[in-house]
């Protein structure tokens, strides 16, 4: 959820096939992220290993996404399902609608006015704006741990950033912010895609810190 569409000229080596054709014309870039990524990363796994392939498998996913190819590596978009938290399920056909990567992992039942940031108001571009002032070298993306390989891949992920750049008018902390969470990919096991992806997380692991210091808000949403 960390980089924007830029000139790009080669392969990304944590990533599948960065070259095709995308929907914003030239390749995504993820040179500051993966530099980010390498400086902070829990583990360095080994080439081969299920971790690691794994791990190349998610972030892959996750740039298709975020900036969409004419042709996806990781999904069948006729098919695939994201379920949030266990309650929320969303088709592809509905992600479009949606707005994006942020604001579809934002999703929350909260009224409106307990919002810290409301996805109903954002747009796509709007999201990406709004988090990419809020950490301008990017949110990376790691896996902490797998626990059961294909055809259902059960893994730990952690999100990791700087907080400096200015979030909906909450100054920069520089502070370390971090996400983790679970999530299980359903593969299947015919075509080796992903047809349903499941996160469990708590939103506030990122939210919270970037309004530390703002009154009378006891809720994140």
């Amino acid at each position: 959820m960390a980089s924007y569409s830029v000139p790009a000229a080669e392969e990304d080596k944590y990533r599948l096939n960065i070259t095709r054709a995308w929907r914003g014309g030239a390749p995504p870039i993820y040179d500051a992220v993966n530099k980010l990524f390498e400086e902070g990363r829990k583990n360095v796994w080994s080439e081969g290993s299920l971790e690691k392939r794994v791990e190349k498998l998610v972030k892959t996913w996750e740039m298709e996404m975020v900036h969409h190819p004419d042709e996806f590596l990781t999904i069948d978009p006729n098919q695939f399902t994201v379920v949030l938290n266990g309650t929320q399920r969303f088709k592809f056909e509905q992600l479009g609608p949606v707005g994006g990567s942020y604001n579809l992992f934002f999703q929350t039942p909260l009224p409106p006015e307990l919002r810290i940031y409301d996805p109903d108001k954002q747009s796509e571009e709007g999201s990406h704006k709004i988090f990419k002032t809020a950490f301008p070298r990017g949110f990376a993306l790691e896996v902490i741990k797998v626990y059961t390989d294909k055809p259902s891949i059960a893994f730990e992920f952690r999100h990791f950033g700087y907080f400096e750049g200015d979030f909906m008018g909450n100054p920069p902390t520089g502070e370390l912010v971090e996400l983790y969470g679970h999530a299980v990919f359903q593969m299947d096991p015919d075509m080796d895609l992903i047809m349903t992806a499941e996160f469990y997380f708590d939103r506030a692991q990122l939210l919270a810190p970037l309004i530390k210091g703002r009154r009378g808000c006891p809720f994140l949403g």
